[in-house]
Protein backbone atom coordinates (compact mmCIF):
# COMPACT_ATOMS: atom_id res chain seq x y z
CA UNK A 1 0.00 0.00 0.00
CA UNK A 2 1.40 3.22 -0.76
CA UNK A 3 0.98 6.41 0.70
CA UNK A 4 -1.70 8.26 -1.65
CA UNK A 5 -4.00 4.66 -0.53
CA UNK A 6 -3.11 4.86 2.98
CA UNK A 7 -4.28 8.12 3.25
CA UNK A 8 -7.71 7.80 1.19
CA UNK A 9 -8.62 5.48 3.74
CA UNK A 10 -7.43 6.77 6.72
CA UNK A 11 -9.60 9.93 5.99
CA UNK A 12 -12.62 9.62 7.58
CA UNK A 13 -11.48 10.17 11.08
CA UNK A 14 -10.65 13.63 10.09
CA UNK A 15 -13.94 13.95 8.94
CA UNK A 16 -15.43 13.09 11.99
CA UNK A 17 -13.18 15.88 13.35
CA UNK A 18 -14.38 18.60 11.31
CA UNK A 19 -18.43 17.72 12.22
CA UNK A 20 -20.07 20.91 13.07
CA UNK A 21 -16.39 23.06 13.48
CA UNK A 22 -17.03 26.07 11.78
CA UNK A 23 -19.48 28.08 12.38
CA UNK A 24 -18.72 30.74 9.40
CA UNK A 25 -21.30 32.88 7.62
CA UNK A 26 -22.09 33.82 4.48
CA UNK A 27 -22.62 37.46 3.34
CA UNK A 28 -23.64 39.30 0.41
CA UNK A 29 -26.22 39.01 -2.40
CA UNK A 30 -23.97 36.43 -3.82
CA UNK A 31 -21.45 34.07 -3.23
CA UNK A 32 -18.66 33.37 -5.83
CA UNK A 33 -16.57 30.27 -4.96
CA UNK A 34 -13.51 30.61 -5.79
CA UNK A 35 -10.35 27.96 -6.91
CA UNK A 36 -7.84 26.47 -9.39
CA UNK A 37 -7.81 22.74 -10.38
CA UNK A 38 -9.44 20.39 -7.76
CA UNK A 39 -10.86 23.56 -5.65
CA UNK A 40 -12.63 25.10 -8.80
CA UNK A 41 -14.37 21.60 -8.82
CA UNK A 42 -15.39 21.84 -5.53
CA UNK A 43 -16.45 25.28 -5.98
CA UNK A 44 -18.87 24.29 -8.68
CA UNK A 45 -20.60 21.76 -6.59
CA UNK A 46 -20.96 24.43 -3.54
CA UNK A 47 -22.01 26.62 -6.05
CA UNK A 48 -24.47 24.22 -7.28
CA UNK A 49 -25.73 23.29 -3.40
CA UNK A 50 -25.59 26.74 -2.49
CA UNK A 51 -27.86 27.74 -5.11
CA UNK A 52 -30.46 24.38 -4.00
CA UNK A 53 -30.20 25.75 -0.63
CA UNK A 54 -32.04 29.37 -1.98
CA UNK A 55 -28.77 31.37 -2.43
CA UNK A 56 -27.46 33.11 -5.31
CA UNK A 57 -24.00 31.85 -6.14
CA UNK A 58 -21.44 31.25 -8.93
CA UNK A 59 -18.38 29.83 -8.90
CA UNK A 60 -15.14 31.11 -11.30
CA UNK A 61 -11.57 29.95 -11.85
CA UNK A 62 -9.03 31.86 -9.83
CA UNK A 63 -7.79 33.28 -12.40
CA UNK A 64 -10.41 34.40 -14.05
CA UNK A 65 -12.03 35.84 -11.26
CA UNK A 66 -8.63 37.78 -10.49
CA UNK A 67 -8.29 38.89 -14.26
CA UNK A 68 -12.19 39.06 -15.89
CA UNK A 69 -13.90 39.72 -12.82
CA UNK A 70 -16.85 41.70 -14.85
CA UNK A 71 -17.40 38.79 -17.42
CA UNK A 72 -19.30 37.25 -14.46
CA UNK A 73 -20.35 39.28 -11.84
CA UNK A 74 -20.29 43.52 -12.12
CA UNK A 75 -20.55 44.34 -8.27
CA UNK A 76 -17.50 43.59 -6.28
CA UNK A 77 -19.31 44.90 -3.18
CA UNK A 78 -22.18 42.84 -2.99
CA UNK A 79 -20.27 39.31 -3.22
CA UNK A 80 -18.80 37.64 -0.81
CA UNK A 81 -15.54 35.75 -2.01
CA UNK A 82 -14.90 32.38 -0.99
CA UNK A 83 -11.70 31.36 -2.18
CA UNK A 84 -10.53 27.55 -1.91
CA UNK A 85 -6.87 26.05 -1.33
CA UNK A 86 -5.34 23.04 -0.07
CA UNK A 87 -2.33 25.11 0.67
CA UNK A 88 -3.23 28.81 0.94
CA UNK A 89 -0.48 30.10 -1.36
CA UNK A 90 -2.04 28.72 -5.00
CA UNK A 91 -0.93 32.03 -6.71
CA UNK A 92 -4.00 32.78 -8.40
CA UNK A 93 -6.78 31.71 -5.72
CA UNK A 94 -4.48 33.79 -3.47
CA UNK A 95 -4.60 37.17 -5.50
CA UNK A 96 -8.03 36.57 -6.38
CA UNK A 97 -8.49 36.94 -2.59
CA UNK A 98 -6.70 39.84 -1.85
CA UNK A 99 -8.25 41.81 -5.10
CA UNK A 100 -11.62 41.16 -4.07
CA UNK A 101 -11.09 42.12 -0.53
CA UNK A 102 -9.54 45.52 -1.55
CA UNK A 103 -12.22 46.26 -4.50
CA UNK A 104 -14.76 46.12 -1.43
CA UNK A 105 -15.62 42.10 -1.19
CA UNK A 106 -16.05 39.75 2.15
CA UNK A 107 -13.28 37.07 1.50
CA UNK A 108 -13.41 33.59 3.63
CA UNK A 109 -10.60 31.49 2.93
CA UNK A 110 -11.32 27.65 2.66
CA UNK A 111 -8.22 25.72 3.56
CA UNK A 112 -6.87 23.79 5.55
CA UNK A 113 -3.77 25.66 6.32
CA UNK A 114 -4.91 28.28 8.82
CA UNK A 115 -1.78 29.94 8.98
CA UNK A 116 -1.19 30.57 5.07
CA UNK A 117 -0.87 33.50 2.75
CA UNK A 118 -4.65 33.06 2.05
CA UNK A 119 -5.64 32.67 5.59
CA UNK A 120 -4.10 35.91 6.29
CA UNK A 121 -6.03 37.88 3.51
CA UNK A 122 -8.94 36.70 4.46
CA UNK A 123 -11.80 38.72 6.39
CA UNK A 124 -12.83 34.88 7.82
CA UNK A 125 -11.10 31.32 7.81
CA UNK A 126 -12.83 28.22 7.31
CA UNK A 127 -9.82 25.20 8.04
CA UNK A 128 -9.69 22.01 9.66
CA UNK A 129 -6.39 19.81 10.11
CA UNK A 130 -5.88 17.25 7.10
CA UNK A 131 -4.14 14.03 7.29
CA UNK A 132 -0.18 15.16 7.75
CA UNK A 133 0.93 12.32 5.33
CA UNK A 134 -1.69 13.55 2.24
CA UNK A 135 0.88 13.92 -1.06
CA UNK A 136 1.13 15.83 -4.22
CA UNK A 137 -2.59 14.50 -4.79
CA UNK A 138 -5.48 15.85 -3.77
CA UNK A 139 -7.54 13.81 -1.89
CA UNK A 140 -8.67 13.94 1.74
CA UNK A 141 -8.12 17.68 2.30
CA UNK A 142 -10.67 18.11 -1.20
CA UNK A 143 -12.75 15.86 1.18
CA UNK A 144 -12.18 18.21 3.98
CA UNK A 145 -12.89 21.26 2.30
CA UNK A 146 -16.24 20.16 0.31
CA UNK A 147 -17.45 19.38 4.02
CA UNK A 148 -16.19 22.68 5.61
CA UNK A 149 -18.13 24.69 2.47
CA UNK A 150 -21.40 22.16 2.84
CA UNK A 151 -21.51 23.47 6.15
CA UNK A 152 -20.77 26.95 5.87
CA UNK A 153 -24.07 26.58 3.08
CA UNK A 154 -26.22 25.34 5.71
CA UNK A 155 -26.20 21.84 5.08
CA UNK A 156 -26.29 19.99 8.52
CA UNK A 157 -24.04 16.75 7.78
CA UNK A 158 -24.88 13.72 10.54
CA UNK A 159 -22.14 10.98 11.34
CA UNK A 160 -23.83 8.29 9.08
CA UNK A 161 -22.44 10.65 6.17
CA UNK A 162 -18.65 9.73 7.31
CA UNK A 163 -20.02 5.42 7.13
CA UNK A 164 -21.35 5.69 4.06
CA UNK A 165 -18.78 7.36 2.08
CA UNK A 166 -16.19 5.25 3.43
CA UNK A 167 -18.49 1.80 2.49
CA UNK A 168 -19.02 3.12 -1.05
CA UNK A 169 -14.96 3.71 -1.51
CA UNK A 170 -14.67 -0.02 0.00
CA UNK A 171 -17.36 -1.47 -1.90
CA UNK A 172 -16.08 0.42 -5.54
CA UNK A 173 -12.81 -1.39 -4.58
CA UNK A 174 -14.29 -4.77 -3.99
CA UNK A 175 -15.62 -4.49 -7.38
CA UNK A 176 -13.05 -2.89 -9.61
CA UNK A 177 -11.58 -5.34 -12.72
CA UNK A 178 -8.27 -4.78 -14.52
CA UNK A 179 -10.93 -4.71 -17.63
CA UNK A 180 -12.61 -1.52 -16.28
CA UNK A 181 -9.25 -0.28 -15.12
CA UNK A 182 -7.16 -0.88 -18.21
CA UNK A 183 -9.78 1.06 -20.43
CA UNK A 184 -7.89 3.44 -22.06
CA UNK A 185 -11.52 6.29 -22.29
CA UNK A 186 -12.92 7.46 -19.26
CA UNK A 187 -15.91 9.45 -19.16
CA UNK A 188 -17.61 10.63 -15.97
CA UNK A 189 -21.17 11.84 -15.60
CA UNK A 190 -23.25 14.15 -13.28
CA UNK A 191 -25.55 16.60 -13.39
CA UNK A 192 -26.30 19.52 -11.32
CA UNK A 193 -24.20 19.95 -8.11
CA UNK A 194 -22.60 16.45 -9.23
CA UNK A 195 -20.99 17.80 -12.34
CA UNK A 196 -18.60 19.33 -10.01
CA UNK A 197 -17.68 15.48 -8.46
CA UNK A 198 -17.62 14.44 -12.35
CA UNK A 199 -14.68 16.88 -13.39
CA UNK A 200 -13.07 15.93 -10.00
CA UNK A 201 -13.36 12.37 -10.80
CA UNK A 202 -12.02 12.57 -14.04
CA UNK A 203 -9.56 14.96 -13.12
CA UNK A 204 -8.17 12.61 -10.36
CA UNK A 205 -8.17 9.90 -12.79
CA UNK A 206 -6.03 11.67 -15.46
CA UNK A 207 -3.46 12.99 -13.40
CA UNK A 208 -2.99 9.25 -11.26
CA UNK A 209 -3.16 7.17 -14.07
CA UNK A 210 -2.43 8.93 -17.14
CA UNK A 211 -5.43 8.22 -19.10
CA UNK A 212 -7.41 10.42 -21.22
CA UNK A 213 -10.68 11.36 -19.38
CA UNK A 214 -13.78 13.71 -19.94
CA UNK A 215 -16.43 14.60 -17.46
CA UNK A 216 -20.23 16.03 -18.88
CA UNK A 217 -23.46 16.50 -17.67
CA UNK A 218 -25.85 13.58 -18.47
CA UNK A 219 -27.96 14.17 -21.42
CA UNK A 220 -25.17 16.51 -22.78
CA UNK A 221 -23.33 13.63 -23.83
CA UNK A 222 -25.53 12.53 -26.80
CA UNK A 223 -24.77 15.72 -28.42
CA UNK A 224 -21.67 14.65 -29.92
CA UNK A 225 -19.27 13.59 -27.37
CA UNK A 226 -21.17 9.78 -27.36
CA UNK A 227 -19.61 9.77 -30.80
CA UNK A 228 -16.07 8.32 -28.95
CA UNK A 229 -17.88 5.30 -27.14
CA UNK A 230 -16.64 1.82 -27.78
CA UNK A 231 -14.69 -1.21 -26.16
CA UNK A 232 -12.20 0.75 -24.44
CA UNK A 233 -14.35 3.09 -22.74
CA UNK A 234 -15.36 3.12 -19.26
CA UNK A 235 -17.77 5.19 -18.23
CA UNK A 236 -18.76 6.56 -14.35
CA UNK A 237 -22.69 7.98 -13.95
CA UNK A 238 -22.90 9.79 -10.76
CA UNK A 239 -26.89 9.43 -10.61
CA UNK A 240 -28.92 12.07 -9.26
CA UNK A 241 -31.98 10.59 -7.89
CA UNK A 242 -34.53 13.42 -9.83
CA UNK A 243 -33.00 12.43 -13.10
CA UNK A 244 -32.40 8.79 -12.60
CA UNK A 245 -34.47 7.22 -15.45
CA UNK A 246 -33.05 9.75 -17.84
CA UNK A 247 -29.50 8.63 -16.79
CA UNK A 248 -30.34 4.92 -16.71
CA UNK A 249 -31.32 5.10 -20.46
CA UNK A 250 -28.45 6.80 -21.27
CA UNK A 251 -25.72 3.63 -19.26
CA UNK A 252 -27.92 1.58 -21.41
CA UNK A 253 -26.91 3.32 -24.98
CA UNK A 254 -23.15 3.75 -23.37
CA UNK A 255 -23.26 -0.59 -22.69
CA UNK A 256 -24.72 -1.17 -26.12
CA UNK A 257 -21.80 0.77 -27.83
CA UNK A 258 -19.47 -1.28 -25.66
CA UNK A 259 -18.67 0.91 -22.53
CA UNK A 260 -18.29 -0.51 -19.08
CA UNK A 261 -20.16 1.65 -16.84
CA UNK A 262 -19.80 2.11 -12.93
CA UNK A 263 -23.16 3.42 -11.70
CA UNK A 264 -23.39 5.27 -8.23
CA UNK A 265 -26.26 5.63 -7.06
CA UNK A 266 -28.48 3.50 -9.83
CA UNK A 267 -27.71 0.79 -12.49
CA UNK A 268 -24.26 -0.31 -14.43
CA UNK A 269 -21.85 -2.87 -15.39
CA UNK A 270 -20.90 -2.35 -11.26
CA UNK A 271 -24.21 -0.72 -9.44
CA UNK A 272 -23.13 0.39 -5.81
CA UNK A 273 -25.81 2.66 -3.35
CA UNK A 274 -24.78 5.98 -2.27
CA UNK A 275 -26.81 5.35 0.80
CA UNK A 276 -26.76 9.71 1.54
CA UNK A 277 -29.15 12.23 1.08
CA UNK A 278 -29.04 13.58 -2.29
CA UNK A 279 -27.79 17.02 -1.00
CA UNK A 280 -24.76 15.22 0.56
CA UNK A 281 -24.06 12.28 -2.26
CA UNK A 282 -21.38 14.12 -3.82
CA UNK A 283 -19.16 14.08 -0.66
CA UNK A 284 -20.14 10.61 -0.35
CA UNK A 285 -18.62 9.58 -4.01
CA UNK A 286 -15.41 11.61 -3.54
CA UNK A 287 -13.56 8.77 -1.85
CA UNK A 288 -14.44 6.46 -3.98
CA UNK A 289 -13.88 8.63 -7.58
CA UNK A 290 -10.30 8.90 -5.41
CA UNK A 291 -9.83 5.32 -5.12
CA UNK A 292 -10.90 4.90 -8.17
CA UNK A 293 -8.10 6.83 -9.69
CA UNK A 294 -5.33 5.23 -7.46
CA UNK A 295 -6.04 1.74 -8.64
CA UNK A 296 -6.55 3.05 -12.24
CA UNK A 297 -2.80 3.75 -11.63
CA UNK A 298 -1.99 0.74 -9.68
CA UNK A 299 -3.10 -1.07 -13.16
CA UNK A 300 -0.43 0.97 -15.28
CA UNK A 301 2.26 0.29 -12.32
CA UNK A 302 2.35 4.33 -12.04
CA UNK A 303 3.25 5.22 -9.03
CA UNK A 304 0.82 8.20 -7.60
CA UNK A 305 3.41 9.75 -4.40
CA UNK A 306 5.36 11.47 -7.67
CA UNK A 307 2.68 11.84 -10.80
CA UNK A 308 4.68 13.53 -13.50
CA UNK A 309 4.74 17.24 -14.13
CA UNK A 310 2.68 17.78 -10.46
CA UNK A 311 3.89 20.12 -7.59
CA UNK A 312 1.72 19.82 -4.54
CA UNK A 313 1.23 23.97 -4.57
CA UNK A 314 1.01 25.75 -7.71
CA UNK A 315 3.19 29.20 -7.52
CA UNK A 316 3.24 31.27 -10.75
CA UNK A 317 6.26 33.42 -10.91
Amino acid sequence: MNTTEKVIFEQFPYWEKALGSNSATTKSDLLVFVGCGTSYYLALSLAAYANEAGRKAIAVPGAEWLNRPNAFWPDWQKTHVVAISRSGETTETVAAAKKSRASGAFVTGLTVEPDSTLAQNSDQVVAAATHPEEGIVMTVSASLMLLLGLQMIGRNIPASVVASAQSLAKALDAALSQTILKRSHVVFLGGGPLFGMASEGALKLMEMSQVMTQAFHPLEYRHGPISLVDEKTAAVMLYSPDQKAAEAKLVEELREKGALVIGLGGPGDIELAANAEPSLSGLVFLPALQILGERAAQARKIDTVSPRHLTKVVTLA
